[in-house]
C-alpha cells in the first residue's frame, strides 16, 4: 500500500491513505503508517491525507469514500488493499480466523467498491463524463492454491471473481475493474517462509515492483482493460487466465457409469497449476 500510495503522488494523484494500522492478524490499530505515508507525500509536494477506517466496516468504507471526496472534490480511482493473515490448517481453524479473514480481505473489497461504484453511478447518470477505476488485490494462494490457507485463499479467489463480475456491470458507467496478485515482503508477509538471503532476492520480492502495474490501471491509458488479473513480482509481470472449460463429452444420467468417463475427461484436462501458475507443478507455498 505504501509503495502505491507513494508512486501515484510521484504521477500527480491526490491520494487518501487508508490503514486502520492493526497487526498482522487484524488486531489493534495505530494511525502512524499511513501519516508516515502522507508526511512523505507531502514532503516530495504532492497531496495527501490519512484515514484510519475500517474498510471491512460498511459505514467506514463509505466514510473513507466520501473522505476523498470531500478533500479533493471528486474520486477517481479506489485501491483496494487491505488484509490480514490468520494462517491456519483447515482441521485447526477456529471459526474467528474464518470469519476476520473474509470480512477484511472480502467484505474490506465490496464495502469500498459498493459506495465508489453509487458515486460513479449517479455521476454518470446525472450526464458528468466518468473514467473511473478498481484495483482489487487478489493473490496466486486464491488462484492456484496455498495449503494451510483455505481462508485468505477463499477471500482472494472470492475477489478476482469480484472483480470480473464488477467489470461486466460497471463497464456502462465508465468503470474499469481489474485486480493485482502480488508478491511482496510487506508488513502483513515479511515472516512468512524464509527470509530472502541476498540483495537479488530482497529486491525480487521488493514491494515497488508491485506499484507499476497498479498505477497504470489507475491511470487513463488503461481505460481499454478490465476484468483481468495480473501476477505482479520482482520477477515477472503476467496475467493470470482465469477457469476454462476443458475436455467434455455428453451428460451421462447413470452415475455408475460416470467413472470411466470422468476417468477420460481427466486424462485429457491440464492438471491444476501450484503457486507458481505452472499446471501440474507442486505447492510451493509464498506470500
Amino acid at each position: 500500500g505504501r509503495e502505491h500510495a507513494l508512486s501515484l503522488a510521484r504521477h500527480g494523484a491526490k491520494v487518501v491513505v487508508n490503514d486502520v494500522g492493526g497487526a498482522v492478524d487484524g488486531t489493534g490499530g495505530d494511525r502512524s503508517p499511513a501519516e508516515q505515508v502522507v508526511a512523505e507525500i507531502v514532503a516530495a509536494g504532492g497531496e495527501a491525507i490519512a484515514n484510519a477506517e475500517s474498510v471491512a466496516d460498511f459505514h467506514g468504507a463509505g466514510r473513507l469514500v466520501q473522505a476523498a471526496i470531500d478533500a479533493f472534490g471528486d474520486l477517481h480511482v479506489l485501491i483496494n488493499n487491505a488484509g490480514i493473515l490468520r494462517d491456519r490448517m483447515l482441521v485447526n481453524m477456529a471459526e474467528d480466523e474464518w470469519d476476520a479473514v473474509i470480512q477484511v480481505h472480502l467484505k474490506g473489497t465490496f464495502a469500498p467498491s459498493r459506495h465508489a461504484a453509487g458515486y460513479w453511478r449517479d455521476r454518470s447518470k446525472a450526464g458528468h463524463p466518468v473514467n473511473a477505476r478498481i484495483i482489487n488485490t487478489t493473490s496466486v494462494s486464491g488462484i492456484y492454491g496455498n495449503p494451510g490457507q483455505t481462508n485468505y485463499g477463499a477471500a482472494k479467489a472470492g475477489i478476482a471473481a469480484f472483480t470480473q463480475i464488477a467489470a461486466l456491470e460497471l463497464a456502462r458507467y465508465g468503470v474499469t475493474v481489474n485486480a493485482v496478485a502480488p508478491v511482496a515482503l510487506t508488513r502483513m508477509t515479511e515472516n512468512l517462509g524464509p527470509a530472502p538471503e541476498t540483495d537479488d532476492e530482497r529486491d525480487a520480492r521488493s514491494p515497488r515492483w508491485i506499484a507499476p502495474i497498479a498505477t497504470w490501471l489507475a491511470s487513463e491509458e488503461s481505460a481499454a482493460v478490465t476484468g483481468r488479473v495480473f501476477e505482479a513480482s520482482g520477477r515477472f509481470l503476467a496475467v493470470a487466465e482465469g477457469w476454462v472449460r476443458g475436455p467434455s463429452t455428453q451428460p451421462i444420467d447413470d452415475p455408475t457409469q460416470i467413472g470411466s468417463v470422468v476417468e477420460g475427461l481427466l486424462a485429457g484436462a491440464r492438471p491444476n497449476s501450484g503457486m507458481d501458475g505452472v499446471p501440474g507443478s507442486p505447492p510451493q507455498p509464498q506470500a
